[in-house]
């Protein structure tokens, strides 16, 4: 664990999380029984397996983020910082700007966003990356919930079953990520210094024949990405999956 570098996308706007986000970051929204920022949740994840070197991608309210998380020595880690520019936009910008200064080292990283807690294991990711050789390795659920009613409508118009929420057997991407680095040069030939890392630059290693390789994961997930699903998270649920 000591060769990984973990990148954490913590720079957005938080637009889904307004007017709170006017004041504060999305990463510092208060989570759990403790009330503590939404990123200690998974900056002490990764520690608690051993993530040592850890790049926080900002931008939006920077330094309210740093202020709090200094050097990251409260947590036995090595924080940095990668502070998005007008230069390069999006996730995948972003992420190419820490590589572009040299912040994220010449081994794989393991990519987290920074509105995702999943008590997922990460060594046994990071092993199955490695065995698989792969240059990018994709955490996906193995189902996913609606999040709204679902209806059945037969030839005429009526409907003859509804199902509220259900759960459906599709592989959900959920944020996390491993990736060979190196690729980040050939993407910036094609897509430049603004995309998308799961939009367009998972597509385009698909396309271009990488080896890009599915982890499922079938533990529970929080996507607290918006202001909605924020209301109706169970904190005392988050307290005990992630047992920090």
């Amino acid at each position: 664990m000591q060769n990984v570098t973990a990148a954490i996308l913590a720079g957005g706007k938080g637009k889904r999380f307004r007017p709170y986000t006017e004041i504060i970051p999305k990463p510092m929204i208060p989570v759990g029984p403790e009330e503590k920022p939404l990123l200690e949740y998974i900056i002490k994840w990764l520690s608690n397996y051993g993530i040592r070197d850890i790049v926080l991608l900002v931008g939006y309210r920077w330094r309210q983020v740093s202020n709090y998380f200094n050097d990251g020595a409260r947590w036995g880690v090595r924080i940095k910082y990668s502070i998005d520019t007008e230069e390069y936009k999006n996730t995948g910008g972003a992420l190419l700007n820490a590589w572009r200064q040299g912040l994220l080292g010449k081994n794989d990283l393991l990519i987290w966003y920074g509105d995702i807690l999943a008590p997922l294991d990460v060594n046994h990711l990071l092993d199955k990356h490695y065995r698989w050789d792969a240059d990018a390795t994709i955490v996906v659920a193995d189902k996913y919930q609606v999040p709204v009613g679902v209806a059945k409508v037969d030839e005429n118009g009526n409907i003859i079953e509804l199902k509220e929420k259900p759960w459906i057997d599709i592989h959900a991407t959920i944020g996390i990520l491993t990736l060979k680095p190196r690729i980040l040069d050939q993407a910036e030939e094609v897509l430049g210094k603004s995309f998308d890392i799961m939009g367009e630059l998972i597509p385009w290693m698909i396309n271009e024949g990488k080896k890009v390789k599915a982890y499922i994961y079938n533990g529970p997930w929080y996507d607290i990405g918006s202001l909605e699903r924020y209301a109706k998270l169970d904190h005392n649920r988050i307290k005990e999956f992630l047992k920090t």
